[in-house]
């Protein structure tokens, strides 16, 4: 699931003792070589797993560009009607490299990037869709989201059909919001995300 993310350019689950890893590499939005990529390791834990509900942890000390103390929440709950209510949440500390990167970011590349929350500007008296870090996570975590969508969508259809399937939906899905989200064109994408996932079997 994590791959189909345009940031996330390595997924390997794997365990040292008796403890379960996920390696993790995050990059840009195009493709890059791994070793100009940032590995996260994140420790993963089962914290329920009962019918009708389960809840796993995600927990990482260091990530890239000094940020730390990483906390990944994902569970849910069966529902009325065969739905499943899901929650993820996520959070993380940064110190003065990450401050000063966050704030390079969003006077160039993120400039004039918007989240999904919408708010009245004082100065204009219009409302205008809020941008900054809130704009920031609202778009990742809206990817991410996309991302287990796309994910389980095709959990019905053969086997070796599934990561094509999964990407396309995932683009697809993407372009709904394309105010938001939109960053690269399909074909690049595509190709990409073929070569990483490629690359991600090899490496394995």
């Amino acid at each position: 699931m994590l791959i189909l993310h345009l940031n996330v350019k390595y997924c390997h689950a794997s365990a040292s003792g008796n403890i379960p890893r996920l390696t993790v590499n995050l990059g840009r939005k195009v493709e890059e070589k791994l070793p100009s990529t940032y590995r996260v390791q994140f420790n993963y834990r089962a914290v329920a797993t009962e019918p009708g509900y389960f809840q796993v942890k995600l927990d990482a000390d260091t990530g890239p560009m000094s940020t730390r103390d990483y906390r990944i929440l994902l569970e849910a709950t069966s529902i009325a009607g065969s739905r499943t209510f899901l929650h993820l949440t996520y959070s993380y500390s940064y110190g003065i490299a990450g401050r000063i990167a966050m704030k390079g970011y969003l006077a160039t590349l993120g400039r004039g990037k918007v989240g999904f929350t919408t708010a009245r500007d004082p100065s204009t008296g219009q409302t205008e869709s809020i941008g900054g870090v809130r704009g920031l996570v609202e778009r990742n975590t809206m990817r991410y989201y996309l991302a287990i969508d796309a994910y389980l969508s095709t959990l019905s259809i053969p086997p070796n059909r599934r990561v094509d399937q999964r990407l396309a939906n995932w683009f697809d899905a993407t372009e709904q919001y394309s105010r938001q989200l939109h960053e690269v064109d399909r074909d690049a994408y595509m190709d990409m995300k073929h070569n990483e996932y490629q690359r991600q079997q090899i490496v394995q």
